[in-house]
């Protein structure tokens, strides 16, 4: 007969509460949601699915919220070869599109606007990163998007992007991070 340590017993103990409450979790959870479930209509769940994945459109010029930013692209310009000036200043591998946004902080707290989370689209859906290093070239206050922007505050500044000099861009997806959804803005 084998001798049974307190340690032993308090591990499957803890086991047993761990299996038992996970079961009486999935029902009271599944319940839950079957109720939730009932009073939803198809539209709200489109509506929820679109929040989720970011697809919000809006166009240059008006005002599209992701979290605690509401962006606002107020010009585009591609076929850019450098930004900066002689001495200072970067090349295209390829060619530069700029996009002078309105950056409003629309949540509690301060938040930093990392260029590097903003993505741009061409039609063929191929996915395109800012260029953070040609962006401090681009914006005349380098420190544009490098601060924390407090709530109620905006800046503008410009967010840059090299693409092949072929290649036209069709939408910019905008982050208030790396983690959120993204919101569309469609460039044509």
């Amino acid at each position: 007969m084998r001798k049974t340590t307190p340690l032993a017993l308090l591990a499957t103990g803890l086991i047993a509460l761990g299996c038992g409450s996970g079961a009486a979790d999935k029902a009271s959870s599944s319940s839950s949601d079957d109720g939730a479930k009932a009073g939803t209509t198809a539209s709200d769940k489109a509506g929820a699915k679109a929040e989720e994945k970011g697809t919000t459109t809006a166009k240059i010029g008006q005002p599209a919220r992701d979290g605690k930013f509401e962006f606002t692209v107020k010009s585009s310009k591609c076929g850019v070869a450098k930004v900066g000036s002689d001495p200072l200043g970067q090349k295209a591998q390829g060619q530069f599109c700029l996009f002078t946004l309105n950056v409003k902080n629309i949540g509690k707290e301060a938040q930093m606007f990392d260029g590097s989370s903003q993505k741009a689209y061409a039609a063929d859906g191929t996915e395109y990163s800012a260029d953070s290093g040609a962006a401090i070239y681009a914006n005349k206050n380098a420190e544009t998007f490098l601060n924390d922007i407090n709530p109620g505050n905006q800046v503008n500044g410009v967010v840059v992007f090299d693409i092949p000099k072929n290649v036209k861009l069709t939408k910019l997806e905008l982050h208030d991070s790396m983690f959120s959804g993204g919101v569309t803005v469609a460039l044509s």
